[in-house]
């Protein structure tokens, strides 16, 4: 269907990749992955015919439609919702206009009996079967089944598209691309706007379809649950596997191991063969064979391993001074947007150096609140910073707030103080902007680029609290895990609104969910609060629509007064510590128990053994008695 032969980009004079080659076949369910910046984007752009390249060419076969899902779109506005969706039915609706003319010719004349008028009916009964055979009486229907499953509600679809979040426009690209009669989909970052509910069904749209689906995105899950090849662009190269992301991984790393096995092992014997004919040159009775054995090495093809890009960023995340106790204390916070109840009196009390997430269905408020939180929109009720608090906030938009114009030196320089501007190429070296890359143009950088750059420029300004709203939006999965990294390390307080649970794993120790206006929480890392919920994915917990009746065990705790609920917070706070020193003690003396069933005598012989083992036991005993009177304590005040 798509044949793509010798293809080479280059900028500046340095190819992007080289000479690369692959072929497009019905079915084929494609993830393309690579490192920010390595030619993602620009390979859809190729393959949509956007771009042409610098040598080689893309062959497709006669009428091969391609359909492209930008990460960036020249929206139209004026349309409604169903209006703009309709769109994707260019032929239909040409057609429509024709019958629309035909029956008003039909209902004005009256010359029944000439030909003009029989020609008239002739051309209705053709057009009204071409109609029929196009779609023309179900495409409604379509279009409102795509628009339901992309997170759109049926008040939605007669509401003027200026009134949606460029999110949300995106989805209605999105929608009008999926309801085309594309042979070729290529979509790039796809899951960056959408809920969980959304991206399931995405996910099932995608398996069934018939034609090529080609995928830029960094969301693992997406891809594995999709996908049923993967191309990896890297250091100009591709490298095509029929495997979906993980097992491309897996395999990757056994073809790499196996690569540089045989390579040592044809080092060994290259080297076994050039010591022959050192030592048959010193001979003349044997140079004839010495001249045999250097042409035979002659056309030995010398193996090679493939290359990886291990380049990844450097952040470090510090803090400016020490914030008071507490740096967050919401009391009865509310926002509405018109008649929709946002947040609805939410209490909420954060620490200092907590980690917490925020997570939830889109709609729900994480970002509202996040935004009251910052200062960027008023609310009812009260929200208190603490002494000394100074934030620093990612929005989920971040990137956009660059200018495209400033290069990405100009654009730190300009952000700078006088205190740190020395330090801007060196964070940019951090950040893999490096040499001539400082000077290009914010508008040629990738989507993962402008954000790397937007983390950069944010660091230009102190701060203890880091406030954080889909920061992995277009980052590949290498900076991703960086990124996590260095939010491990942050010794502040971080609020992080994510919906990626392998971003979240290991990275807050509580978690707050929003729904309906309201918002509940969970004293544990991601993990914990997906136990408390009784389900085994992060995507099942947002897709559920229904309050579960868990949810009514803390039904009487929200009747009690706002300072009873900072005391039966900190109250669970020191349960859910002491539950974790008991399991911990329990864990060491059960290891020692296994070594003295194995080790016995030489475990005795060990001076203090026996009085450390008591010992233990008697801080086991001591931590379990006092989680007991906090579990009791807990329980009276609920």
């Amino acid at each position: 269907m798509l044949n793509v032969h010798n293809l080479s980009v280059s900028f500046g004079g340095e190819y992007l990749f080289e000479e690369i080659a692959f072929r497009l076949s019905p079915g084929d369910r494609v993830g393309l992955i690579g490192k920010n910046g390595a030619g993602k984007s620009t390979m859809l752009k190729l393959l949509s015919k956007e771009m042409e390249p610098d040598s080689g060419v893309i062959s497709t076969d006669k009428e091969v439609r391609i359909g492209f899902l930008k990460q960036d779109i020249d929206f139209v506005l004026g349309n409604t919702v169903l209006e703009e969706a309709y769109q994707a039915f260019e032929e239909i609706k040409a057609m429509e206009l024709q019958l629309d003319n035909i029956n008003r010719q039909l209902v004005e004349r009256t010359d029944y009996e000439s030909e003009a008028y029989n020609q008239l009916m002739i051309d209705l009964s053709d057009l009204t079967h071409r109609y029929e055979i196009i779609g023309g009486y179900n495409y409604q229907g379509k279009t409102e089944r795509v628009l339901l499953g992309l997170g759109f509600k049926r008040e939605d679809f007669n509401k003027l598209t200026d009134t949606f979040s460029g999110g949300w426009r995106m989805r209605i690209e999105l929608a009008k691309l999926l309801l085309q009669d594309n042979d070729v989909l290529l979509l790039d970052e796809p899951t960056n706007h959408l809920d969980i509910e959304s991206i399931i069904w995405l996910e099932q749209f995608l398996k069934t379809y018939a034609g090529v689906v080609v995928i830029v995105s960094h969301d693992k899950m997406f891809l594995d649950n999709v996908t049923n090849r993967t191309i990896e662009i890297s250091l100009g190269k591709a490298y095509d596997y029929n495997k979906p992301y993980s097992e491309y991984l897996e395999l990757r790393a056994e073809m790499r191991e196996l690569q540089m096995n045989a390579q040592k092992n044809q080092e060994k014997q290259i080297q076994q063969t050039e010591k022959l004919i050192e030592k048959f040159r010193a001979k003349a009775s044997k140079a004839s064979m010495a001249q045999s054995l250097i042409k035979k090495l002659d056309k030995v093809e010398r193996i090679e391993v493939d290359e990886e890009d291990n380049a990844v960023m450097n952040i470090r995340f510090p803090v400016s001074v020490q914030p008071g106790r507490v740096v967050v204390e919401a009391e009865r916070v509310g926002k509405k947007y018109g008649e929709k109840v946002v947040l609805n009196e939410v209490d909420m009390m954060i620490e200092r150096n907590t980690k917490t997430a925020f997570v939830g269905q889109n709609g729900q408020g994480k970002t509202t609140l996040a935004k009251i939180i910052v200062g960027e929109i008023e609310n009812s009720g009260t929200l208190k910073l603490g002494h000394n608090v100074q934030i620093g906030y990612f929005a989920q938009n971040q990137a956009d707030y660059l200018d495209g114009e400033k290069t990405i030196l100009d654009t730190m320089l300009d952000e700078a103080r006088d205190s740190n501007r020395s330090k801007v190429r060196d964070m940019l070296g951090s950040f893999l902007f490096r040499g001539d890359d400082v000077d290009k143009k914010v508008k040629v950088l990738s989507g993962g680029e402008r954000n790397r750059l937007a983390l950069c420029k944010m660091l230009l300004h102190p701060f203890n609290v880091l406030v954080m709203d889909e920061p992995t939006n277009h980052l590949d999965i290498k900076s991703k895990n960086v990124l996590k990294v260095a939010l491990q390390n942050f010794e502040g307080t971080l609020l992080l609104v994510s919906h990626d649970r392998d971003f979240l794993q290991g990275l807050t120790d509580s978690v707050y969910e929003f729904r309906d206006g309201k918002i509940k929480e969970f004293l544990g890392d991601i993990n914990f609060y997906l136990e408390e919920r009784k389900v085994e994915d992060f995507r099942a917990v947002e897709k559920k629509t229904e309050v579960a009746k868990s949810a009514q065990k803390n039904e009487s705790s929200e009747k009690l007064s706002f300072e009873d609920q900072k005391k039966l917070k900190s109250l669970k706070n020191r349960v859910s510590k002491a539950e974790a020193a008991v399991a911990e003690l329990e864990k060491e003396i059960a290891t020692i128990d296994a070594e003295l069933a194995t080790n016995h005598d030489e475990l005795i012989a060990k001076p203090n053994f026996f009085k450390n083992y008591n010992k233990k036991k008697e801080q086991l005993e001591k931590q379990t008695e006092e989680w007991y009177l906090l579990t009791e304590e807990l329980q009276n005040l609920q």
